[in-house]
């Protein structure tokens, strides 16, 4: 599989894990050394606002993170569009760009979780798989 071609179908795993609500599945994209930063909001481009808020890799806590948020929310709609993928001279390390759009209604009174924005996947090509290290959350230009 051409290298785009493998880092498009782990963007679109990740898509079906939050459409399935499949913690399996979204665990599966993960290198054992992923961090995931968190704007406090979708203006907040300056990365000195940024938070590590759920720490290093950790398929018991995340995985735990994720069954709560599933079991805890409705997913009401989960749009995302690649709108880029570059792969490092060395083709060992690849980022793509991806627009999201992902709605969460979070509780019966009808509030909402909105994940609206861009963001950048970081990948690394580690023992012939292709695992996300690092994304930033969803940004808004």
């Amino acid at each position: 599989m051409p290298d785009e071609a493998a880092i498009q179908e782990i963007i679109d795993r990740e898509t079906r894990a939050w459409d399935t609500k499949d913690v399996a599945l979204l665990l599966s994209v993960f290198h054992p050394d992923m961090v995931w930063v968190w704007p406090p909001h979708a203006m907040a481009h300056d990365p000195v606002e940024w938070r590590l808020s759920i720490g290093r890799f950790d398929a018991q806590r995340w995985g735990a993170l994720y069954e709560d948020l599933f079991r805890t929310r409705a997913l009401i709609h989960n749009r995302r569009g690649t709108v880029r993928i570059e792969l490092s001279a060395q083709r060992d390390g690849a980022l793509a760009v991806v627009d999201i759009d992902t709605l969460w209604r979070i509780d019966a009174t009808g509030n909402e979780d909105h994940w609206l924005g861009r963001t950048c996947k970081l990948y690394v090509l580690s023992k012939g798989d292709w695992k996300m290290t690092s994304q930033t959350g969803a940004l808004r230009y």
